[in-house]
């Protein structure tokens, strides 16, 4: 059935979804007649796209109905449940119904059950969290692959360090080398991507190296740099809790005495084991006891802002107090 369900916190590759399906989709001289969005706001608008998704096509090509960000797979009322059963199976072939949400469905309802067992595609477009490397990089990879850019390893690297994962930065910055580019087959190097690529001074995840090593004046200062480029408070702790969970993983696991790497990696959620070695380098100077202790105040941290009693003094001062915990010996 012409069902689609897009969900996820993914902003940006939702938008680029939903151009793709409603290129493929409508016909450009018939758009007007047989495009149709319904904002959330419309209490009525469940109701509304399941009629006009029932209307014959006029002209060439297809009909698109699009629910945007729809609350159906988290609160569903009696009577549109009933016209949702009714309408799902027998919408025509050339008529299409998309509907999208940033919240996860909850999987318990009964419109997401029929939903599910219905649509011809029900995906999901996550956020990959900030510290998870490799799977940056092969986003990065993919970006590449699809928008005609040849990157070496190194340079591939290099952007994930530098856009994290902001997928509209991404394919921004991806757009901005491809021009650069032009017909030049060779792969773009490290330091075309150092020149041209924004925020490649400072991210996160090298917050989060400064305070491992004590460095408060550094990490200080990276803060700054974050807060000034508009980075999300949320994302930067979000991004510390990650490296910091993931070196207590890796920190215990080495003082239990296992020396598998590929255990480890499976314990620490890691994709690729031979990134161990390192991490065991990185947490060699610090204790199971500092890296333990870290973890409260970050958690305290995130508490702090989303209560929305989050100022810049007090990340500064949480800041201080981590590169302080990660001093002692």
């Amino acid at each position: 059935m012409p069902i689609y369900v897009y969900w996820g916190e993914d902003d940006f590759a939702i938008a680029k979804a939903v151009t793709t399906l409603r290129d493929r989709v409508l016909d450009p001289l018939w758009t007007s007649f047989n495009y149709t969005s319904f904002p959330p706001e419309d209490s009525e608008a469940p109701i509304q796209a399941l009629n006009q998704v029932m209307t014959p096509v006029f002209g060439a090509g297809g009909r698109l109905v699009w629910l945007m960000n729809t609350n159906l797979l988290q609160n569903c009322p009696e009577n549109v449940l009933a016209e949702l059963t009714r309408t799902l199976s027998v919408i025509p072939e050339n008529s299409f119904l998309l509907l999208t949400c940033r919240n996860k469905p909850d999987e318990r309802l009964k419109s997401t059950k029929l939903l599910k067992q219905s649509a011809t595609e029900f995906r999901e477009f996550p956020l990959i969290p900030p510290w998870k490397t490799e799977l940056l990089i092969q986003a990065v990879n993919q970006a590449a692959q699809t928008v005609g850019v040849k990157l070496t390893p190194k340079s591939a690297e290099l952007l994930a360090e530098a856009v994290g994962n902001d997928t509209r930065l991404l394919y921004n910055e991806m757009e901005k080398l491809r021009l650069y580019a032009e017909d030049n087959n060779r792969p773009i190097e490290e330091n075309t991507v150092t020149r041209l690529v924004r925020n490649t001074t400072h991210n996160s995840l090298q917050l989060a190296a400064a305070i491992r090593v004590g460095d408060t004046a550094k990490a200080l200062t990276i803060l700054a740099d974050l807060i000034n480029a508009a980075e999300p408070e949320l994302r930067i702790i979000a991004t510390l809790i990650g490296q910091f969970r993931t070196w207590l993983w890796v920190k215990l696991m080495v003082e239990s005495g296992e020396r598998n790497p590929q255990a480890i990696a499976q314990a620490a959620e890691i994709g690729n084991p031979k990134r161990i070695y390192f991490l065991q380098q990185e947490v060699q100077s610090l204790s199971l006891r500092q890296l333990i202790s870290c973890l409260p105040l970050l958690l305290e941290l995130e508490v702090t802002v989303k209560q929305g009693r989050a100022e810049i003094s007090i990340l500064q001062i949480k800041i201080i107090e981590l590169c302080q915990l990660c001093q002692r010996i």
